[in-house]
């Protein structure tokens, strides 16, 4: 989607006071996700932070960020995570383990003595809620969501749009999300793909969507509805198809599209593939094997609680990637659309990138689908205008840089709220949670019924 030119990004938020003393980190699971955090305090945020212990329980990926750091750090087993607190003094654990792990980690943690910031999605179940939601009563330690689609400039830019009141009180949202068939295939290539471990794709993926609507609303979701259904990935699919006889992995399968061979990518495979002899874990599963326990089609209704009503639906076998957001309100509209990637196609290797979102190019040349973004706004009885929405640098249009500070040096006065904390992390998995209830009764969930341990209209 072409846009105009655009005004610079405006500059990150001035940092809070500074502590003298340097805050103690440790990493818990150190998966690809972890280097953003790493990266940050190794490079702009070294002066207030800095690591002391990674909690691990596979060497050959501790030995990748040990390389990283140029240090060889302490590590710890997951089981030993209390002891990792004390010996190493730690301030605050950044945990971006397997899904399914973080309400443990995150509740041990706190009852350990450390705050600690967390990878979206909070937790991928009511259990899980209810756990963190004792421990943070039970210790007054603090836990921060890390929702880095809230930073994105144009995401920014349309919550600034409904909160002036331009397109008035909001009636209803339309959110259409495409990951395509480089992004998209990724979840069911590994642990994702069970739901046991990740809640689905409408909680671990959706968890940041629902967030964005929650938070540009400021509302909380009451009722879900949801239909869904593993409809392209997995081996029945495959066979209905007739697609033949599959490869159980992409590591060294050429000329296949849905294959990923770990071996293209140094550091995928350092972290992976050197590394499966340790734990058996395998990140290049086929996308049509068996085990595939998540859905690839979802629809979801959300009511809330001023009156709004989302309607949501999630793709993830799309053609091209990005969103498009309709918001209709009493004295008009405001649609953002997104194009971050606007074909699949392969180098002559047949490579392509993971999460295009994560590494954005510069405009597509294609014609008809260009990568770009534009919001628009139209009142009633005027003319559409477009909004202008700020340039960023770095990925997810320099919002993960403005993140990073928040994280790191405590957030600045923000009249967009953008700094979450683990009650916006409630309010966004409720809605998945509540839709993996809905998808198994045919039936509407209050998420009051869900007993998270919360209260979500709280402020």
């Amino acid at each position: 989607v072409a846009r105009p030119d655009a005004p610079e990004a405006a500059p990150a938020q001035p940092a809070a006071a500074q502590p003298a003393v340097r805050r103690r980190y440790a990493v818990a699971g150190t998966g690809h996700r972890a280097q953003m955090y790493v990266d940050a305090v190794l490079g702009d945020h070294a002066d207030v932070a800095e690591l002391v212990a990674w909690c691990e329980p596979n060497p050959a990926r501790a030995d990748w960020y040990d390389a990283r750091v140029g240090a060889s750090l302490p590590r710890y087993a997951p089981a030993d995570l209390e002891r990792m607190v004390a010996e190493q003094r730690v301030d605050t654990v950044v945990v971006t383990s397997p899904d399914h792990t973080h309400a443990d980690v995150v509740a041990r943690v706190l009852d350990a003595g450390a705050d600690v910031v967390v990878e979206k999605p909070l937790t991928i179940d009511a259990n899980g809620c209810r756990r963190i939601t004792d421990a943070i009563a039970r210790t007054g330690r603090d836990v921060v969501m890390t929702f880095n689609y809230r930073y994105s400039p144009r995401n920014t830019a349309l919550r600034e749009v409904i909160a002036s009141g331009v397109i008035g009180e909001v009636t209803s949202v339309h959110f259409e999300w495409a990951l395509d068939t480089v992004h998209g295939a990724d979840y069911f290539r590994r642990w994702h793909r069970e739901k046991v471990h990740s809640g689905g794709l409408l909680v671990h993926k959706s968890s940041h969507h629902f967030d964005l609507v929650n938070w540009w609303l400021s509302d909380v979701p009451v009722r879900v509805y949801a239909s869904g259904a593993l409809r392209f990935y997995g081996d029945k699919n495959a066979e209905v198809r007739g697609l033949g006889e599959r490869p159980a992995r992409g590591t060294g399968n050429a000329g296949d599209p849905f294959a990923l061979d770990l071996t293209k990518d140094a550091r995928l495979q350092a972290l992976y593939l050197d590394a499966e002899h340790h734990d058996g874990y395998v990140r290049d599963q086929d996308v049509f094997a068996p085990g595939v326990t998540i859905q690839d089609n979802m629809a979801v209704l959300v009511d809330y609680r001023r009156g709004a009503t989302l309607t949501y639906s999630l793709n993830a076998h799309s053609p091209w990637e990005g969103y498009r957001v309709t918001v209709n309100g009493t004295a008009g509209r405001a649609e953002l659309e997104v194009v971050e990637r606007g074909a699949v196609v392969l180098d002559a290797e047949g490579n392509a990138v993971l999460d295009p979102s994560a590494t954005p190019g510069g405009p597509a040349a294609d014609p008809v689908r260009p990568e770009g973004e534009r919001l628009l706004v139209q009142r009633h009885w005027e003319r559409a205008t477009e909004h202008p929405i700020p340039v960023g640098e770095g990925s997810h249009g320099g919002g993960d840089a403005i993140l990073l500070s928040d994280v790191f040096r405590g957030p600045s006065p923000d009249p967009l709220g953008r700094p979450a904390g683990f009650l916006d992390g409630v309010r966004a998995v409720s809605v998945g949670i509540a839709a993996n209830q809905s998808m198994l009764t045919g039936q509407p969930v209050r998420v009051a019924d869900l007993g998270l341990g919360a209260d979500l209209t709280a402020p």
